[in-house]
């Protein structure tokens, strides 16, 4: 298929440098806003393209892949993460779909550093303080928090980002556990540092910080329920960056407003943007945006990860980053 002939559905605003090389290989339609496609227009661009590059904040489900046309042959999503997409069924409707994976790896284990760091060292409180004006000078006592270095840290799924976490926290002197679907390679973990926990309720009753960084499926929705929760010392907090529905917000918030845990620092929530209010008025919360993968530099990345997809498919071949129903 002639790349100048390719039409490509472009659903949300990206780095200028990607829209200007997509521009500049396909017949590309941008968007003029930055605000995401309604469920109509969506149908409508796989409808009339024969690619859609979506990104996470779409949810391509099997009705709309029912209504997509018959041009419509590749979903090339802007993002590593896929399960907004039905790929089950665009598979059935020989419709490809890939993703961006890998390139959010290490700006999203910064950021799971800085919420721990924000969370323990009590920094949003301390800002809080200094934007009101209310300081008044240093005392000895004033926002004490807790130093990372000797904390032990749980890490929920150990693939790329839960790997590039555990080097960061090591750099921090804090101990590395982990508890993953498949244990590591001994080199692996010796390399890290890192034991392996197959029972996830008896790393969680021992850990001091709980990292979240396993995938949402339908396996880990609410893995960490009110029950497991529960397990957690009073004095420990939990750190999520990865989907908001591994957690069980509305449990986690009770019990982070009755003192039963130490913080928590959140960069995704279980209903979108649709945050439990009480969350934001707990001081021992910090609340981020969903700004894990938020740098300049893996934006653009991803949208040549993007690109490479596209060509690759329009030169006849399968795209280097499908995705399949097995992944899931």
């Amino acid at each position: 298929m002639p790349l100048n002939r390719l039409s490509v559905v472009v659903t949300r605003r990206l780095p200028e440098v990607v829209e200007t090389r997509l521009t500049e290989l396909f017949d590309v339609r941008l968007r003029d806003d930055d605000l995401p496609m309604t469920r109509a227009e969506l149908i409508d661009a796989m409808q009339t393209a024969d690619v859609l590059v979506p990104t996470v904040t779409d949810t391509i489900d099997a009705g709309m892949i029912g209504q997509a046309g018959d041009r419509l042959k590749l979903i090339a999503s802007f993002g590593a993460g896929f399960d907004h997409i039905d790929v089950a069924t665009a598979m059935q409707r020989n419709i490809l779909v890939s993703n961006t994976p890998g390139v959010v790896t290490e700006d999203t284990a910064d950021m799971v550093l800085a919420l721990m760091l924000g969370v323990t060292r009590r920094i949003p409180e301390g800002l809080s303080m200094m934007q009101a004006g209310a300081w008044t000078g240093w005392a000895p006592t004033a926002l004490l928090g807790g130093r990372l270095g000797g904390r032990r840290l749980g890490i929920l799924g150990m693939g790329r980002i839960g790997q590039a976490v555990a080097r960061r926290a090591s750099a921090f002197g804090m101990q590395i556990h982990y508890h993953n679907r498949k244990r590591l390679r001994p080199d692996v973990e010796e390399a890290l540092q890192a034991t392996y926990w197959e029972s996830l309720d008896q790393m969680v009753a021992r850990m001091d910080v709980i990292s979240v960084n396993c995938p949402h499926t339908p396996s880990s929705f609410h893995l960490m329920n009110a029950r497991r929760l529960k397990l957690m010392k009073p004095s420990a907090v939990i750190v999520n960056t990865s989907r908001g529905e591994v957690i069980d917000e509305a449990a986690l918030t009770r019990m982070l407003k009755a003192g039963e845990l130490a913080g928590a620092g959140l960069d995704v929530y279980e209903h979108g943007t649709e945050v439990n209010p009480d969350l934001r008025d707990q001081p021992n919360v910090v609340l981020l945006p969903h700004m894990g993968s938020a740098t300049e530099e893996g934006r653009v990345e991803m949208g040549e990860k993007v690109i490479i997809n596209i060509k690759t498919f329009a030169d006849g071949h399968r795209p280097p980053d499908r995705v399949l129903p097995s992944m899931l």
